[in-house]
């Protein structure tokens, strides 16, 4: 069982910078695929980014391309994401969650384990 726990969320400006990181219990951290999602107030939990076990692979949503990076610290059992240049439409409550497999996943529902969120707010 994988425990896993967002921080770094809270208010920004728009065009500001939020670091998010989550932090995994388990020791083979390193043998999951990790994603992040997001769910804005009223509207479905929408991909944001995922990485691959390695660390060699990414993949965006389209809306966060070229602003957000994730990464991941297998030493650590932690992964990031760091999002620049925030929009208003950014604000949203981000989740962090684990899979298994050897590629980079988009869809939610194959993920096993997820965190609590963490609220991102961005003001105009």
């Amino acid at each position: 069982q994988v425990q896993l726990v967002e921080s770094g969320g809270g208010l920004a400006q728009a065009g500001g910078s939020l670091r998010l990181s989550c932090a995994a219990s388990e020791r083979t951290f390193s043998n999951y695929a990790m994603g992040w999602f997001r769910q804005a107030p009223g509207k479905e939990r929408e991909f944001v980014a995922a990485i691959n076990w390695s660390g060699t692979r990414t993949y965006y949503a389209d809306s966060v391309k070229g602003r957000f990076t994730i990464s991941r610290d297998s030493a650590r059992n932690t992964v990031a994401l760091q999002m620049n240049s925030l929009k208003p439409e950014d604000t949203a409550v981000y989740y962090c969650a684990a899979r298994g497999g050897s590629g980079v996943y988009t869809d939610g529902a194959n993920y096993a384990y997820w965190g609590q969120g963490t609220q991102v707010t961005v003001s105009s």
